[in-house]
C-alpha cells in the first residue's frame, strides 16, 4: 500500500544565471511585504513536458531564451485542502537572451502587483540579501553556489 500524496500540480522553475549574477523576479503584492522569486511556473496542457513549461515560462516572464538546462532540486509542498501536493523543478541554466518588451502573459497583462526583473550577485550573500522563496530553494542556493555553478561546467558530461 502506497503512502504517497497525489501530485496536483508541477512547476518548472529557472536557477537562471548569467555571468556572476542570478536572474530574479522580485514580487510586490498589495498588503505583503516584497519577495524573490526565480522566473518559470506551472505546466499547462499544451507543454509536452516540464522542460517545456520552463521554456515557455521564461519566454513569457522575461522575454528569454536559456541554454543547458540541468535538473538542479526538487521540492514538494501541500497544495489546497484535498491532501495533495505541488513539486517544483528547479533547473539550473544560462541564460543566451532576453528581451524584456517581448514579456507576455498573466503576469504582463494582468498583474497582481508588480514583477520585477532583478540580478543578484550569485554569492551568499547576493541570495541572503534578500527574501528569496521558498525558503528549502534559498537554503539550497545559499550553502550550494560552487555546485550549481558545477552543473553547467563543460565537463559534467
Amino acid at each position: 500500500m502506497s503512502s504517497a500524496r497525489p501530485v496536483v500540480k508541477r512547476t518548472a522553475r529557472a536557477i537562471l544565471l548569467d555571468g556572476d549574477s542570478l536572474i530574479v523576479i522580485k514580487r510586490t503584492k498589495p498588503g505583503r511585504e516584497p519577495y524573490w522569486i526565480t522566473p518559470g511556473g506551472g505546466m499547462e496542457p499544451e507543454d509536452a513536458s516540464v522542460v517545456d513549461a520552463l521554456h515557455r515560462e521564461l519566454d513569457e516572464e522575461l522575454g528569454a531564451k536559456v541554454t543547458d538546462v540541468v535538473p538542479a532540486f526538487v521540492d514538494t509542498v501541500p497544495e489546497g485542502d484535498g491532501g495533495g501536493v505541488k513539486v517544483q523543478h528547479f533547473f539550473v541554466c544560462r541564460l543566451t537572451s532576453m528581451d524584456l518588451t517581448l514579456r507576455h502573459g498573466p503576469e504582463v497583462e494582468e498583474p497582481c502587483g508588480t514583477y520585477d526583473v532583478v540580478r543578484l550577485p550569485f554569492t551568499p550573500e547576493g541570495i541572503d540579501a534578500v527574501d528569496v522563496v521558498p525558503p528549502t530553494l534559498r537554503a539550497y542556493l545559499r550553502g550550494n553556489v560552487e555546485g550549481v555553478r558545477a552543473l553547467l561546467a563543460d565537463d559534467l558530461g
